[in-house]
């Protein structure tokens, strides 16, 4: 559990209620990971949502060829820096995580529990539709910087 006040200096809390950064508080926790630290690995179960205060975080999708497993190739596809959100698996079916999270710097972050999270969201339903424009608007603009890497890496 972390103090309601330390997401309230973030904008992407800014939408919650006092009442609801209390309980959004009460299933944080805040941690630190030194570089090479893999907090997630792809095609887990996502178990939190992050939420980067410090530090840099790498995502990177592994593509393994199904009848030689060993054929493995490692592509970065994103940057976490700090504000951003990221293992958004965490609130979207199947909540199987999309990539492998990477910490190549000293970092800290906040780690808010995916079940209990998710329980917060079906009980308060303003909560969870504006909790969920934020995470839309997180993983769009992801999106269109992965469109950008990918345009300048072929191009």
């Amino acid at each position: 559990m972390i103090s309601p006040e330390l997401l309230r200096r973030y904008p992407f809390f800014s939408f919650l209620t006092a009442e609801a950064l209390r309980e959004m508080a009460m299933i944080t926790d805040d941690l630190e990971a030194d570089e090479g630290t893999i907090l997630f690995e792809m095609g887990t179960k996502a178990e939190a949502l992050y939420f980067l205060l410090e530090g840099s975080v790498e995502l990177h999708y592994i593509v393994v060829d199904e009848h030689e497993p060993d054929l493995r190739k490692d592509f970065l596809v994103g940057t976490i820096s700090p504000g951003e959100i990221f293992g958004i698996s965490a609130v979207i079916e199947p909540y199987t995580l999309t990539a492998t999270a990477v910490i190549v710097e000293p970092s800290r972050l906040l780690q808010i529990t995916a079940v209990r999270l998710r329980q917060l969201l079906d009980r308060d339903q303003d909560l969870a539709m504006r909790f969920l424009q934020k995470v839309n608007k997180a993983t769009m603009e992801r999106l269109q910087k992965t469109r950008v890497e990918l345009a300048a890496a072929t191009g």
